[in-house]
């Protein structure tokens, strides 16, 4: 059961405990504290005058207790308005991601959190991701989380790399679309501190966006279909690499570390109504070791 589902599931809770509230406990506990405080004010009336405060005091106490909503009520329709708020934050505007492998390096490190546009490629209905106003598609060079379509409780993030319709060939570790090189500019190598490696690294632009990438040092390995491909009728295989012609409705995405990640070359074509956003912006940074456990220097939009 994934996060969205739970929380849908607690939003109709809270509501319908919310609403009974409203609509008839609220008023069922206010006609019972109206006769619990006339019988007490009956109880008392010859009190009045020996310590009136003390009176009061006592009296508000009683009025208060009365006026609590009961702890099943606390703790449902009490939250509703903050559930409310979270779902409507996460299901249509921004929700956070953590990324936990390294393919997107060196644009994104393991550990980065990172916040997603959810209407930027249209609204959908949450929970059953239907598209229901178009707002705009995804680009070449955009970040974009995904429902991994051979498992779809699992979320992926690569770059778009090819729009439906598009011929895309990655040759030789060389990347083409629709036969034109995509340009890419030789940069310094590449550290990664957690495998103490070097890599190639390069500047590659894809539409309007400049982003980096990396490449293992040496010849590489040619990409191999996996054993479940979305359209396998749609990629040839040879030594040099593979080429694909994207689908109708459907995207072509690599990851920037692409000697280390398993995307559109191995087991096929995002479709639309998998896309969960636009990855955009990295909120903070908790990794795993003492020294890189919190990075300020990490927070800020990427490319």
């Amino acid at each position: 059961m994934n996060f969205a589902l739970i929380l849908f599931i607690l939003l109709v809770i809270s509501f319908v405990m919310w609403l009974l509230d409203v609509l008839w406990l609220k008023k069922a506990r206010s006609a019972a504290a109206e006769v619990a405080l006339a019988e007490f004010d009956a109880r008392n009336a010859g009190r009045a005058g020996l310590n009136a405060q003390a009176l009061a005091a006592e009296r508000a106490a009683l009025a208060g207790r009365l006026a609590q909503r009961p702890w099943y009520l606390e703790y449902t329709a009490s939250f509703f308005p903050v559930i409310l708020l979270v779902f409507v934050l996460r299901s249509f505007l921004f929700e956070p991601f953590r990324i936990p492998s390294g393919s997107m390096i060196p644009t994104l490190q393991i550990g980065d959190l990172i916040l997603v546009n959810k209407y930027q490629y249209g609204i959908r209905l949450p929970v059953i991701n239907v598209k229901i106003v178009e707002v705009g598609s995804p680009q070449r060079g955009d970040v974009m989380v995904f429902r991994f379509p051979h498992n779809t409780t699992q979320d992926y993030i690569k770059r778009v790399v090819g729009l439906p319709g598009d011929r895309v060939e990655y040759a030789d570790r060389r990347l083409l679309i629709n036969g034109q090189p995509v340009p890419v500019q030789p940069l310094p190598r590449y550290f990664e501190q957690d495998r103490v490696q070097y890599y190639a690294q390069f500047s590659e632009k894809l539409g309007n966006v400049d982003h980096r990438i990396v490449l293992s040092e040496g010849p590489g390995v040619p990409p191999m279909r996996a054993f479940a491909h979305t359209h396998p009728q749609a990629c040839q295989y040879s030594a040099a690499g593979v080429a694909c012609t994207v689908p109708p409705g459907h995207y072509f995405v690599m990851g920037d570390n692409r000697d280390n990640s398993e995307d559109s070359r191995f087991w096929g074509f995002v479709p639309d109504q998998n896309i969960v956003g636009r990855a955009f912006f990295v909120w903070m940074h908790f990794g795993g070791s003492w020294n890189d456990l919190i990075r300020f220097d990490r927070i800020g939009g990427f490319q």
